[in-house]
């Protein structure tokens, strides 16, 4: 550590990006009272899905794993995707039956983008890559900006709501690849089991999904 990193630390110390709570030296991603109160899950949260082979996620969406999150996706704090990768880049390598050739994220559309500001999940796809030693690619767009799944109750609804609202980039680019599919949260499992219908239908060998945090 450079003597501004040193400097930068004593004025502005790293926060515990679930709680707030400044960091002490010896704690590194996050403080030592979320590492005894967060909402892991079991066995990696690991899930069949529909249309892809399983999902992954190291966290429920509850307590301060959901309140963080909230912050990340609608308060602007893009800067947690860093930490969110490392949590979600060590679940991955704690499953070795995740073989993958791409990773790759669930997009947002256009228009919510440009009110967020960034897409969260493709933040969080870069940060995990970058974790791995590995790139996040681009293969899915949204150009139909339909309704946010978390405003639609029921799992038809949710289903019929983005039915055709994702598409191949590349169809070249998939053919014949594993992908690894990284969003946010998972909630139904309808908008990964969408897109992973859509990478099939364009080519694609097997899917794997994996995000931060599930529903209860």
């Amino acid at each position: 550590m450079g003597f501004l990193d040193i400097l930068l630390s004593l004025f502005f110390p790293p926060m515990c990006v679930f709680c707030g709570k400044s960091l002490s030296r010896i704690e590194d991603t996050w403080c030592k009272k979320c590492t005894d109160t967060l909402p892991f899950t079991l066995d990696s949260g690991r899930q069949e899905g529909v249309n892809y082979d399983f999902s992954i996620a190291p966290f429920y969406y509850a307590g301060n794993v959901q309140k963080s999150i909230h912050k990340y996706k609608f308060r602007g704090s893009s800067e947690f995707a860093n930490v969110y990768g490392k949590v979600l880049a060590d679940c991955i390598l704690e499953n070795p039956d995740i073989e993958y050739d791409i990773i790759s994220w669930v997009p947002l559309s256009g228009t919510r983008e440009r009110s967020r500001g960034y897409d969260q999940a493709m933040l969080l796809a870069l940060a995990t890559a970058l974790h791995l030693d590995d790139v996040a690619v681009e293969t899915l767009h949204k150009p139909v900006d339909v309704r946010a799944q978390s405003e639609i109750k029921g799992l038809d609804a949710r289903i019929a709501n983005i039915s055709g609202a994702y598409k191949v980039t590349d169809p070249e680019l998939i053919e014949g690849k594993r992908i690894l599919l990284i969003d946010d949260i998972i909630t139904t499992g309808s908008t990964l089991s969408e897109c992973a219908k859509v990478l099939q239908e364009a080519g694609a060998n097997r899917i794997i999904c994996a995000a931060l945090a599930r529903g209860q």
